[in-house]
């Protein structure tokens, strides 16, 4: 019997429960034993040409081992810009000519303890010549001030699908609006961390807190211009990831340079405040839908122009509208698409891959829209929806952008969560309200989504299964956790192709010495690329086996069955006669019996599902308050429901957040205003409700598992619903649209001015 589909514990919990997980400041290995202590000086200003550094005072303070800046790293390479954006925008490690952002590094002071470092730091003042700082994507797309007088434009990249004149010519209705999807900070619980060290034969040991070990390795590897071996990258416990601790930014790569300088092993472990503006930041978008149909409820024509924020310097943030592009049309077989998008560099944190990255974007437009068009029609915002989406019949289904959507059965979704919160009663209950002219008016918001995971193209991760002489297994994955119960995961997968108990697999990550191979972990892909690497290998794992255990029982091969039940190998027919595991692997040599694999997908899968939120708002304040949630989220065939929903919760608090509370601003000189938790509005249990989550399996025939991404879709299906739910409150009043996030003030001026 499969262990598919049980409510396996995590594994990994007793440990973060009890003992604690082990995070890269906590590391304590010998090579670190003397370590120093690197703090960072910041830019305080958004923009600005540098002169003279003085440094003679930071280095005559107690503690300062040494103090470095542009001048010294002036050799060193520069940091590439994203896909598809050209070398004029690369970064140095420590600003040179000009600082781009608050938080930009200019300065790299080492000391005994973080404490001497920090008083070292507060010594430096750079001697500046301000230039006017670009925030707004307006300025910053009339080139007026050039970020990178070099690269002649602040344009970092673009998708010039193009549009077409008379586009919407035939249709009875067309509505248009501009919409705000909003800056974000990633705010991990576990700051950017990283400590390294070289050994007495010249290798470089970093410990950091990333989602991606091997991709950092090799950023290392290149910066230093040092031979392919020479660095080993160690990921820890990692404190939450959500995108932006995808691959690594300056603080880290300088790191083992500075190591070198110093001649002593270095840890570096920022502030809150540090990573508010240092981290990379998350949307970004300024967008403008236009959508055009019949008074029926048909939608014929959308169109989606985007304007990409990519902060200083244009790193993953500034391909995001690829992805945009890729899952503009939603759930919906909307027959004519046009998109194109612009990023434009300004004087702000870069922005990055946060949790969805591109694909929430896609549907916080699209649901929008559908909501704009089925109040300027007259119609149910659900029941326009159901008119438009892509049947189940229609799978593999070809997207206008191209994407192939695997598998899917958008409209149970809808009904699923409809049935569930009862819709029908709810519209009464509004309708009772509304009636009434209560204080506090109900907001019913729906949404319906898809997205891509392990994409947008065919991905590939790598898994090892080795079956040590005590019969229990060893699985290496390329794959790396950060919180989502790999351990658990892997194990289930592992020991139901071996039959050896899950608590005899232990699961193996994040250590470049141990997994060389790998991708890492974003874009939900673990479970359907990192698992289906671990499936095969056991398979192999189990082939090879039996082999094995053929000689063992003087028998052919072909005869020779694993029972997973009992764990032991025997002729078919004759399980009175065994051998186990242990013997199998003895038998494999002293390393005992190894099995590796690099899982490569077809193509991408994508997951689907349908919100409903239920919101109240107080008229007289603008105060929103979330009142229900009830979700259906299809990830195809689901292994391990705690694991499933424990993902979803996430999502949903993290997307719901978004729509109600969390944005990053700055004022027009690029000062940051909500660069910590005091200003900065990160959601709790105490502005959430109890999820409702309802259960729906629809497998994809791209993976062996027959699985997909679960991660971010919670993050992707809560935020439209939510916004929608909270204009649909107000509505009534003549409110029409509402931009995230929902503020008090927002809400109440929005009121008035209806």
């Amino acid at each position: 019997m499969s262990v598919f589909g049980s409510r396996v514990l995590r594994k990994e919990d007793a440990k973060f429960l009890t003992t604690g997980g082990e995070y890269t400041a906590d590391i304590s290995d010998p090579l670190l034993d003397a370590a120093a202590h690197v703090i960072y000086v910041r830019s305080m200003m958004a923009h600005a040409e540098i002169g003279e550094i003085d440094i003679s005072g930071a280095l005559d303070m107690p503690g300062v081992i040494g103090v470095f800046t542009s001048a010294h790293t002036a050799g060193l390479p520069l940091l590439a810009p994203g896909p598809m954006v050209p070398a004029a925008f690369s970064r140095p490690v420590l600003a040179t000519d000009r600082v781009r952002f608050v938080g930009e590094l200019v300065a790299a002071i080492v000391a005994e303890t973080p404490q001497e470092g920090a008083d070292a730091a507060e010594s430096i003042w750079p001697d500046y010549e301000p230039l006017p700082a670009v925030i707004d994507l307006e300025d910053a797309r009339t080139d007026h001030t050039l970020l990178f007088p070099e690269a002649e434009t602040n344009l970092a990249a673009a998708v010039p699908m193009g549009t077409t004149d008379g586009f919407f010519d035939g249709c009875e209705v067309v509505v248009t609006q501009d919409l705000v999807n909003q800056r974000l900070a990633g705010c991990p619980l576990e700051v950017r961390s990283s400590a390294a060290a070289w050994d007495s034969e010249g290798r470089l040991h970093q410990w950091i807190s990333t989602q991606t070990p091997q991709q950092a390795r090799n950023q290392i590897t290149r910066f230093l211009g040092v031979a392919e071996g020479t660095v080993r990258v160690i990921a820890p416990d990692v404190g939450g990831g959500f995108g932006p601790k995808i691959g690594i930014y300056a603080e880290e790569t300088l790191l083992g340079w500075i190591a070198q300088q110093v001649g002593r092993p270095v840890r570096w472990t920022e502030t809150r405040s540090e990573n508010m503006v240092g981290m990379g930041h998350g949307r970004g978008q300024r967008q403008k839908v236009e959508i055009g149909g019949s008074r029926d409820g048909s939608v014929s024509h959308y169109r989606l122009h985007v304007l990409q924020d990519a902060g200083a310097y244009p790193m993953l943030g500034a391909y995001l509208p690829f992805l945009t592009n890729a899952m503009s049309c939603g759930v919906y077989d909307i027959p004519n698409i046009e998109f194109d998008s612009k990023s434009f560099v300004t004087n702000t944190t870069p922005t990055v891959a946060y949790r969805g990255a591109g694909r929430p974007e896609a549907t916080a437009a699209i649901e929008r829209a559908m909501d704009l068009f089925a109040r300027e029609i007259g119609l149910d915002p659900t029941e326009v929806r159901r008119k438009n989406l892509i049947g189940k019949d229609q799978f593999p289904f070809t997207a206008p952008s191209g994407m192939v959507y695997d598998i899917g059965d958008y409209e149970t979704s809808l009904d699923l969560v409809l049935e569930a919160a009862d819709y029908p009663a709810l519209r009464a209950e509004q309708a009772l309200r509304r009636e009434s002219g209560s204080a506090r008016q109900m907001g019913i918001g729906v949404s319906v989504y898809v997205e891509v995971t392990a994409g947008p193209t065919a991905g590939q991760e790598y898994g090892r299964v080795e079956i040590g002489l005590d019969g229990r297994a060893t699985v290496f994955t390329g794959s790396s956790a950060h919180g989502q119960g790999h351990d658990t995961a892997f194990a289930m997968i592992a020991g139901d192709e071996l039959g050896i108990p899950i608590s005899d697999v232990e699961v193996r990550h994040g250590d470049t010495d141990e997994v060389t191979k790998g991708v890492g972990t974003f874009g939900s892909r673990s479970l359907q690329l990192g698992g289906s690497a671990i499936k095969q290998a056991s398979e192999q794992a189990v082939e090879r086996g039996c082999k094995l255990a053929a000689d063992l029982l003087d028998a052919a091969a072909a005869d020779v069955v694993l029972d997973k039940v009992s764990g032991g190998f025997h002729v078919t027919g004759t399980p009175e006669i065994s051998t186990s595991w242990a013997e199998v692997a003895a038998a494999a040599g002293d390393q005992g019996l190894r099995s590796e694999t690099d899982f490569v997908a077809s193509s991408p899968t994508f997951p689907f599902g349908a919100h409903l939120a239920v919101v109240e708002v107080d008229v007289e304040t603008g105060a929103v308050s979330l009142e229900r949630v009830v979700t259906a989220d299809d990830a195809g065939r689901v292994l391990n429901p705690i694991l499933v929903e424990g993902q979803r919760h996430g999502g949903i608090a993290q997307g719901a957040a978004q729509a109600l509370l969390e944005e990053f601003q700055y004022d027009e000189d690029g000062n940051p205003v909500t660069a910590n938790f005091a200003d900065y509005g990160i959601i709790s249990a105490a502005e959430l409700p109890s999820f409702e989550l309802l259960a729906q399996e629809t497998p994809t025939p791209v993976n062996p598992l027959g699985a997909k991404g679960i991660g971010e879709s919670g993050t992707i299906g809560s935020t439209p619903a939510v916004q929608s739910a909270f204009v649909d409150a107000v509505s009534h009043l003549g409110v029409r649209h509402i931009d995230m996030p929902a503020s008090p003030e927002r809400v109440w001026r929005a009121i008035q001015s209806a």
